[in-house]
């Protein structure tokens, strides 16, 4: 049986919103050119450092603001695997998971610690950490589940028409 796989955990406060996620000085260059500055207002070192398969949790309202997809495609961009949080906004949800990205509302999400490794279990709804403490996470929705594992709901389409005879 091989181990789950991990990833590491960056941490934030409460009521990040889009405009941290994808500053709008920055909004005309493209997605290329906003990702690098995500987050840059509150961890300027964010976006250089991130690696793909890290996570974020936060505090409640994650997202909130604008309508902004870009502000969840800054996320993707940079190879962020989930962003755990006690709860999102909902259009920033919905986006998200329309671009790829993995959202866990978990009430528990700010007991995680900076650096700390998780594993995501999403067969339980939990993640788990270094120590084996399983903090419960809602349930999504199969077809959202879909969504993230075809890397967004536009490749989801293209698959769905690949495979129609």
């Amino acid at each position: 049986m091989t181990a789950p796989a991990t990833h590491r955990v960056w941490r934030f406060g409460a009521d990040i919103d889009t405009d941290q996620l994808a500053p709008g000085a920055y909004m005309k260059l493209g997605i290329d050119g906003i990702a690098p500055h995500c987050l840059e207002g509150v961890r300027p070192e964010f976006a250089a450092n991130v690696q793909a398969g890290d996570v974020l949790a936060a505090g409640p309202n994650f997202g909130i603001g604008s309508s902004r997809e870009q502000a969840a495609a800054a996320l993707v961009r940079l190879g962020v695997r989930a962003v755990i949080a006690p709860s999102f906004s909902g259009l920033f949800f919905r986006n998200a998971f329309n671009l790829g990205l993995l959202l866990l509302t978990c009430r528990e999400a700010e007991v995680l610690r900076e650096g700390e490794c998780v594993a995501l279990d999403l067969q339980a709804m939990q993640v788990v950490t270094a120590d084996g403490r399983r903090l419960a996470c809602d349930p999504i929705p199969g077809f959202l589940l879909d969504m993230v594992e075809a890397g967004g709901l536009l490749n989801q389409l293209r698959r769905k028409l690949q495979a129609t005879p």
